[in-house]
């Protein structure tokens, strides 16, 4: 048995990939109570029973120790009479905000500093090997100051890539080159590159990345992903007559529980849908599949766009305009409209997306407020973006659905649980590899 550690766990993507892989996780932690709910759920789901055979520990990676982790797992009841054995991996995901560049980068953010907080546990408790992953921006993130655990003050301007390298080593650590892997080629229907570091005790075998296992020619598409989820009976049967192998997958269930056996899942879990207004719902109606927001105010502007079958969105733009429902219609169908009126037609926001069903889906986010389904005009449910990460559809997201305003920096509603983690098939390639060379 392979033996694993699951530092800023989520909601468990992770985990489910090492346990495809064929790892036991002994141990797992994060700091948000609400991911707890989710991952220890699962856990349960699975057979991996709190204090019997796994601990999950709700900390803060400042305040967790090596002395807390190898306490937590000799205190389980599987080890009762046989000796703790040593760790053979340690896989983590510093949180990345500080990071990412798909929003404004806070070099002066505090959990910047958390890939530190984990080298120094990575000291204390001595796998064999370590994974970290993290946001393409991680590549590129500069540091003024930065001082490592062994002392070493590094020159201002130092990237996070070098730092990591340099303070692994430092520990006895050997590193790979850090490597950009894409979800989609591990058979994830998502394009979704994200930053892999690998580690491993100097003197053991080094591991290889992943090789891809699927074709940009042969991605699987969002219409392979979840085109049986579609609401609409009519729709469905038109566009996705039969369940792909994506889908029975899915459904069937990949993640084996103790006993070695998936949990299958015929009900559809997580599938609640957002109340729009009808405004909102003809605006969905405009983009055509694959186009963002900003091509369509384009479309709009240079174009023209017909609006006659939208009631709701004359009526909204009759009133702002102080124009006749068929002048409305006219301005914006001979493309007369400004582009004050047109933002008034589709709001002011860019960064609305309509997906394309014959392609893998975007890198699903922590808000999907933004993202509409290419077959009908509404966003996504959990269970679709949980589909598009790789999760089993037994599966279940836990907690408040979604969230807003300020109380998206400290909750973790269902929406970000799923677009926080780690996609299971990525981490079960990854995972694999480090099991050939234990």
């Amino acid at each position: 048995m392979a033996y694993a550690i699951d530092l800023f766990c989520g909601a468990g993507g992770c985990s489910e990939g090492l346990i495809q892989a064929g790892f036991h996780i002994l141990f797992s932690s994060d700091i948000s109570d609400m991911v707890e709910v989710t991952y220890k759920h699962r856990h349960e789901q699975l057979g991996l029973i709190q204090g019997k055979n796994t601990w999950f520990e709700r900390a803060d990676i400042r305040n967790l120790t090596g002395n807390i982790i190898k306490k937590s797992i000799s205190s389980l009841e599987i080890f009762n009479e046989r000796e703790i054995p040593e760790i053979d991996l340690m896989i983590g995901g510093p949180s990345c905000q500080g990071f990412s560049r798909a929003g404004r980068r806070d070099k002066s953010d505090p959990r910047n500093m958390l890939f530190g907080e984990y080298v120094r546990v990575i000291s204390e408790v001595r796998p064999k090997y370590i994974v970290l992953e993290n946001v393409e921006g991680f590549v590129d993130m500069q540091f003024l100051g930065y001082k490592g655990i062994t002392g070493i003050e590094y020159p201002d301007g130092s990237v996070t890539p070098d730092i990591l390298r340099s303070e692994l080593h430092e520990i006895g650590y050997d590193t790979l080159e850090p490597r950009i892997l894409n979800a989609a080629d591990y058979g994830v229907p998502q394009r979704r590159n994200r930053i892999i570091f690998i580690g491993y005790k100097s003197g053991l075998t080094p591991p290889e990345y992943p090789k891809p296992t699927v074709t940009p020619d042969n991605y699987l598409t969002l219409l392979d992903a979840i085109g049986d989820l579609i609401v609409d009976d009519s729709v469905r049967q038109k566009v996705c007559p039969k369940k792909t192998p994506y889908q029975l997958a899915s459904i069937k269930g990949r993640t084996p529980t103790i006993s070695g056996t998936p949990i299958s899942c015929e009900q559809e879990m997580n599938m609640e849908l957002s109340k729009q207004t009808a405004v909102v719902g003809e605006r969905f109606g405009l983009f055509k599949q694959g186009e963002s927001g900003s091509n369509l105010k384009k479309r709009v502007i240079e174009e023209g766009i017909d609006i006659s079958d939208k009631p709701a969105l004359i009526e909204l733009c009759s009133e702002k305009f102080k124009m006749k429902s068929e002048d409305v219609v006219a301005l914006f169908k001979d493309a007369k409209a400004t582009k004050e009126q047109v933002e008034v037609l589709l709001t002011k926001k860019n960064i609305r997306q309509r997906f394309a069903s014959n392609q893998p889906s975007s890198t699903v986010v922590t808000i999907a407020d933004d993202y509409i389904s290419p077959w009908e005009d509404r966003t996504f449910s959990v269970r679709e973006m949980a589909r598009c990460q790789s999760f089993d559809d037994s599966f279940e997201f836990l907690g408040k659905r979604t969230t807003g305003g300020l109380r998206r920096r400290v909750e973790v509603p269902q929406y970000t649980q799923v677009g926080n983690a780690v996609p299971p098939l990525l981490a079960k390639a990854i995972a694999e590899e480090i099991l050939k060379v234990l």
